[in-house]
């Protein structure tokens, strides 16, 4: 498995926004993608941390590079202060 961990900062009051685009992933077919998890931190509840878990790296990066996936990430984007920091790799463990 292989995936992505990014942090992110919201707008103010982005998070409702935020939290529909990433219920709707799961509707959406996506080949390889498994699911998403995202954390809001105590530390500050406008940062989160999203985590999100595809079969293989392939499907991982047709998705990535895919206009559908480029278009989600903009509007996403919209919603958010400052470009995601992300953190791409492997799946060593799962439960």
């Amino acid at each position: 498995m292989y995936g992505t961990v990014a942090r992110m900062r919201l707008k103010a009051s982005a998070e409702p926004r935020i939290l529909e685009l990433f219920g709707q992933y799961e509707t959406l077919n996506v080949p390889g993608y498994v699911g998403l998890t995202a954390y809001r931190l105590d530390a500050d509840p406008n940062n989160l941390l999203m985590a999100v878990v595809f079969e293989s790296k392939e499907a991982y990066r047709a998705n990535a590079e895919s206009p559908e996936q480029d278009a989600r990430y903009r509007e996403m984007l919209e919603l958010l202060e400052t470009e995601p920091q992300w953190q791409d790799g492997e799946i060593v463990y799962r439960s």
